[in-house]
C-alpha cells in the first residue's frame, strides 16, 4: 500500500489543482465533521496542496461556485453530506469529489435498504424488524431474540441508538431514535466481539477490534472516551483476517460504493461474521478508525488523505 501510494502521488500536490474541503454542515454529526474535516485541511496544508475549506450551509451550489475548486474532499457526516445530495450537486456542477457517489451513498446512509441488499445477494445482516409507530414491543422482542439494537435509520456515529432487553426500554429506546428519523430500525444484538474494515480504493485494510467500557460502541465511545480499547492487528487466525476483509469488502461492492469506507462487523458466541452498516464518509478524528487501518497499512494520516484525494484526480 505504501509503494503503490508512493508511485501514484511522487511527493507532487500540483496533481490536486484547487481542492476545497467541505466540513459542518447541518446534520446531528456536524461537530464531528468539524474535527474530521479540520484534520483533513491540516494535513492537505501540509502536504503543500492548495486547498481551502468551507462549512456548508443551506446554499451548497453557490458556494461551491464561489471557491469553483477542481476537486472536493467531502468530509461532511449525515444527512445533507453523506446521502448522495452534496454528491448530486457536485456531479451537476462536475466537479470530482472523494468518495462514492450519489447513488451509492443514499443506498449506504439508508440501514434498511442496505441491509436487503445484503441479504439479497446472500451476505450475513442481523434480523429486523422497522417501525414508524409504537408497536408490540414485547412481541418485537420476542421475535428478535429477547435484546435489540435500536438506531435511527438514516444517521451515523451512533447518534440515536441504544440498546434494550425489555418492553419498556424499547419503547423508551424508539422514542429517542425517533427524534432523529421517522423510520426506525430495531435489530437482534449480536453478543460478540466487534470489528471494523476499512475500505480504501479496491483494497480492505487490516480489521480493527472495537472494546468499549460502555455497553456498547456509542458516541461517546467513539469520539470521547480515552478508554476504548482499539486492536489493530484485531487479533483474529489469519483465516478469520482473511474472511472478515474479504466479507467487508463484498459489502462495499454489494451497494456500489467506490474511493473508501468502513463496513461495520459484529460476531457471534461461535465466531461467525455479520454485517452492521456502511459508511461512506467515515469520521477522520483522533478517534477514529480508518486512520488506524491505514497506519497498520503503512500510510500515516497524511498519506491516507492524499490516496483518498489522488482517486479524484
Amino acid at each position: 500500500m505504501k509503494k503503490c501510494f508512493e508511485k501514484k502521488y511522487a511527493g507532487n500536490p500540483g496533481v490536486f489543482g484547487k481542492t476545497l474541503v467541505l466540513l459542518g454542515g447541518t446534520s446531528a454529526e456536524r461537530e464531528v465533521s468539524l474535527l474530521s474535516g479540520g484534520r483533513v485541511f491540516q494535513a492537505l496544508q501540509e502536504l503543500g496542496v492548495d486547498v481551502s475549506r468551507l462549512d456548508l450551509g443551506q446554499s451548497a451550489i453557490e458556494e461551491i461556485k464561489k471557491v469553483n475548486p477542481d476537486r472536493v474532499f467531502i468530509v461532511l457526516h449525515g444527512p445533507g453530506g453523506e446521502d448522495g445530495k452534496i454528491q448530486a450537486v457536485l456531479d451537476c456542477l462536475n466537479i470530482p469529489y472523494t468518495g462514492s457517489g450519489h447513488a451509492s451513498s443514499a443506498l449506504a446512509m439508508d440501514k434498511v435498504r442496505t441491509k436487503q441488499i445484503w441479504q439479497a445477494v446472500g451476505l450475513p445482516t442481523p434480523e429486523y424488524v422497522v417501525v414508524q409507530k409504537p408497536e408490540d414491543w414485547d412481541e418485537i422482542l420476542k421475535s428478535l431474540g429477547g435484546e435489540v439494537f435500536v438506531k435511527p435509520d438514516h444517521e451515523g456515529s451512533s447518534i440515536g441508538m441504544s440498546s434494550a432487553g425489555t418492553a419498556e426500554e424499547l419503547e423508551e429506546a424508539y422514542i429517542l431514535a425517533s427524534q432523529y428519523d421517522a423510520s426506525v430500525l430495531i435489530e437482534k444484538k449480536i453478543t460478540g466481539a466487534e470489528y471494523t474494515v476499512t475500505m480504501l480504493g479496491d483494497e480492505a485494510l487490516p480489521a480493527i477490534c472495537l472494546k468499549s467500557k460502555n455497553k456498547f460502541y456509542d458516541y461517546d465511545a467513539k469520539y470521547i472516551s480515552d478508554e476504548t480499547e482499539y486492536l489493530c492487528p484485531a487479533g483474529l487466525s489469519e483465516e478469520k483476517e482473511k474472511e472478515i476483509r474479504e466479507l467487508g469488502k463484498k459489502a462495499f461492492l454489494a451497494i456500489g460504493c467506490t474511493g473508501w469506507g468502513r463496513l461495520d462487523v459484529m460476531a457471534d458466541e461461535n465466531g461467525s461474521f455479520y454485517l452492521l452498516e456502511a459508511n461512506t464518509v467515515p469520521g477522520m478524528t483522533s478517534h477514529s478508525l480508518v486512520p488506524m487501518a491505514a497506519k497498520e497499512a503503512g500510510l500515516d494520516f497524511n498519506a491516507l488523505v492524499a490516496e483518498i484525494l489522488m482517486q479524484t484526480v
